[in-house]
């Protein structure tokens, strides 16, 4: 079998979809209630990737999960900070595959600039939270009854990592677009 991590294209959208709708339809880890349409999911993905690093794992030519960046806040002070999210089909939970994903996520976000990442995890979700804490993520809050969905109002915790020293800023933070290919692929190729 074939493994390999690599950007998103649009082209995946159709296949991204379908690893993240039942997690719409069927759990509060996202809070859409709706799935979206293929032509919505793709233009988000579109507007993502002109920006952050959009990672898929696909092995042989099956995508079995995806994890990204987006922008944390819209005030300019918050220009080194992401939001990230991780996404793999049930049956490949455990098996390393959104490790890899991460791990190559956030070697990418570092070579970009950014200091702090943070991820949103609706409770009562022990293996996310689990696996957030092996890679560091400290918990920093949680949103009481923030979200319904349903039938019933959810709590959300925030967690947080830094990758980066917090040191005097004045570089701006990169694209995705201006990395170079090269660092991309040896970074792939050490996940």
């Amino acid at each position: 079998m074939n493994h390999i991590i690599r950007l998103v294209k649009t082209s995946d959208s159709e296949e991204i979809l379908k690893i993240y709708a039942p997690f719409i339809n069927n759990t509060t880890i996202s809070f859409e209630t709706k799935v979206p349409t293929i032509g919505e999911f793709s233009s988000r993905i579109e507007a993502t990737c002109k920006l952050y690093p959009y990672l898929v794992y696909q092995v042989d030519d099956k995508i079995i999960g995806y994890a990204y960046a987006t922008k944390h806040r819209e005030r300019d002070a918050y220009r080194y900070d992401v939001d990230v999210s991780i996404y793999v089909l049930p049956e490949y939970h455990g098996s390393g595959v959104a490790k890899k994903l991460y791990d190559c996520l956030f070697k990418i976000l570092k070579m970009l600039g950014y200091v702090n990442v943070y991820a949103a995890c609706t409770v009562p979700n022990n293996k996310s939270l689990k696996f957030h804490a092996k890679f560091g993520f400290l918990l920093i809050g949680t949103h009481h009854k923030t979200g319904y969905k349903f039938g019933q109002w959810h709590d959300v915790t925030w967690l947080e990592k830094s990758i980066n020293e917090h040191i005097d800023k004045t570089d701006k933070v990169k694209s995705i677009e201006e990395l170079a290919l090269e660092s991309l692929e040896n970074i792939f190729s050490s996940c």
